[in-house]
């Protein structure tokens, strides 16, 4: 059985993301998701990009993550059995050590970001299109758009 893994923060899950998890899917029998950053109390300041452990940069929780996450796999049309949606640890790399890793987007320069999708919520501009069906049903259910 083929695994596969992604993870990410999803501070929204967007539609860059929704790319991501679909060329896992397409490699994988059995798709992990692992949502970093779980736990707002160990966020740590990244040096690449300083507003990034910042409250304003991570507003949703690790429970409203993860409606986004089954929202999108839904979306995908991926079976609700294969997909497995974890907290990952990404500050301590320790914690997930031991499996082969395959970069799916070395290089490639993001086109969407979570922050480019916050700023449109407050911003009160149109941003249900950056975003795949699901999770925009997420936000609006938790009333958590304009973050």
């Amino acid at each position: 059985m083929r695994r596969g893994m992604i993870h990410g923060r999803f501070q929204p899950f967007h539609n860059g993301h929704l790319e991501y998890m679909r060329g896992a899917a397409e490699r994988s029998d059995e798709l992990w998701v692992g949502i970093t950053n779980p736990d707002p109390a160990r966020i740590l300041p990244e040096v690449s990009d300083p507003a990034r452990h910042l409250p304003e940069s991570n507003p949703y929780t690790y429970d409203e993550r993860l409606l986004m996450v089954k929202a999108a796999a839904r979306d995908l049309g991926l079976d609700p059995e294969r997909v497995h949606v974890i907290p990952f640890p990404v500050n301590e790399p320790d914690l997930a050590a031991g499996y082969e890793v395959v970069i799916l987007d070395e290089g490639v320069e993001k086109e969407l970001s979570g922050a480019d999708v916050r700023a449109a919520m407050r911003a009160g501009s149109e941003w249900e299109s950056l975003v795949p069906p699901g999770v925009a049903r997420v936000l609006r259910d938790l009333d958590r758009v304009a973050v």
